[in-house]
């Protein structure tokens, strides 16, 4: 069992398991934390086995979690059942969906597969949910400056202790900006990648860390997923998957315009989302104490230094990010 001897949330879980929701448990124990405050554990009883949403009122809301989760479920997409709800202290009882993420199991000889299964949840995420009625907020200007602020904001400067010049940032932003919000708008996970696509033996992936979905561009979770920050494939690879999936949205009306530009919005796409993620992960690092996920740093970079060199548009800022950052990133650490 956990122990809760220094842990008042601890304690407080526990009694509401065993008084509220008369749970006789045989063992609690953490079953994964993300990147915010929540922490998820795994309680095992005598009726069963169940996940435990700990958020904190005072730091996370879990109504959004609630209001998304149902809306998901509508859509026939596979996210975990919530079985009792404590809101006032910030507790959730969900189905246990397992500990194997796609992570943990994908390799070339089955990822076309595991892939196929999770495109086809993506696709019904993006044709099933009515975006005029959905309620979601919008993925507009100032959220995406907002991200992209991050990259400038936790990596360069605070982490690697330099600026990227002005003129190079808003020309980058708004390209990026503006590529993202002309694609056609729909439903965004917004972390639609091989940590959140829990491995089932049927209904698969189940689909979790979906309380911050918004309405925004197509492209958004397809390059979450294809280039993903934990595990990379080979470009001619992605590039089939990616048009073996822009095949679908065509055919599903979704999207009308040629496969070169819908490349384009993917890459460019995946660029704001990678630079997000950079910064996110040193923030991490930085402010949160969370230094493992300086490992993935490496591959994001690389994300964004390919894309930065294919683009006339981003050869000032590919040019910084080569002369500039990947020359003294690792010896800030």
């Amino acid at each position: 069992m956990y122990s809760s001897d220094t842990d008042p949330r601890i304690l407080a879980l526990s009694n509401w398991l065993k008084t509220q929701i008369k749970l006789d448990i045989q063992s609690l124990e953490p079953a994964s934390s993300d990147a915010s405050f929540r922490r998820y554990f795994r309680v095992i009883h005598t009726q069963g086995r169940h996940i435990i949403m700990d958020a904190p009122p005072d730091k996370e809301n879990t109504e959004p979690f609630i209001r998304i989760a149902k809306l998901f479920a509508n859509a026939n997409l596979h996210v975990p059942a919530i079985e009792a709800m404590n809101s006032e202290q910030g507790f959730l009882m969900l189905e246990d969906l397992g500990s194997t993420c796609l992570l943990d199991e994908i390799k070339p000889t089955n990822a076309d597969r595991i892939y196929g299964q999770a495109l086809d949840s993506l696709l019904q995420l993006q044709t099933q949910i009515d975006i005029s009625q959905c309620g979601l907020n919008q993925y507009d200007q100032p959220l995406l400056e907002r991200e992209l602020g991050i990259f400038s904001e936790w990596f360069l400067d605070k982490l690697l202790g330099i600026n990227l010049p002005e003129a190079i940032k808003s020309q980058l932003h708004d390209l990026l900006i503006a590529s993202a919000l002309e694609q056609p708008q729909v439903c965004v996970h917004r972390d639609f990648h091989s940590r959140n696509l829990m491995i089932l033996d049927s209904h698969s992936p189940g689909i979790i860390d979906f309380q911050d979905a918004v309405i925004g561009p197509i492209s958004y979770d397809l390059v979450s997923l294809l280039r993903d920050c934990y595990i990379q494939w080979p470009a001619q690879q992605v590039e089939q998957w990616t048009h073996a999936y822009y095949q679908r949205l065509v055919s599903a009306n979704l999207v009308s315009v040629e496969f070169i530009q819908f490349k384009r919005w993917f890459d460019l796409m995946g660029l704001q989302r990678h630079l997000k993620a950079v910064g996110i992960f040193a923030r991490l690092h930085l402010r949160d104490g969370k230094s493992n996920y300086l490992a993935d740093i490496p591959r994001t970079l690389s994300y964004i230094s390919d894309v930065s060199k294919s683009y006339p548009e981003l050869s000032t800022f590919s040019q910084f990010l080569e002369t500039a950052i990947l020359p003294i990133y690792p010896s800030k650490l």
